[in-house]
């Protein structure tokens, strides 16, 4: 599939605060530029925008986990 990438390294969300429903789960359809999660570098919040039409295929991250620089977060089957 088509890989989501951090862009930073930082502390990746997958909602947009504790407790909320997390931005995307397996098996969602997502539009280009939809936010699918964050990375949080020094207590800035860098949205992660999916990089074309497409369903998520697998979450490779966990909530709060540390992730780097060009980490495969989520891949994604592209769609027309």
């Amino acid at each position: 599939g088509l890989p989501v990438l951090s862009p930073l390294a930082g502390t990746f969300y997958c909602a947009p605060e504790p407790g909320a429903k997390p931005f995307v789960e397996i098996g969602a359809r997502v539009e280009k530029g939809q936010q699918v999660g964050i990375v949080e570098v020094m207590k800035l919040m860098n949205n992660i925008k999916a990089p074309e039409n497409g369903v998520i295929k697998t979450i490779r991250v966990r909530n709060e986990e540390t992730v780097g620089m060009g980490q495969i977060l989520m891949t994604m089957d592209p769609l027309p």
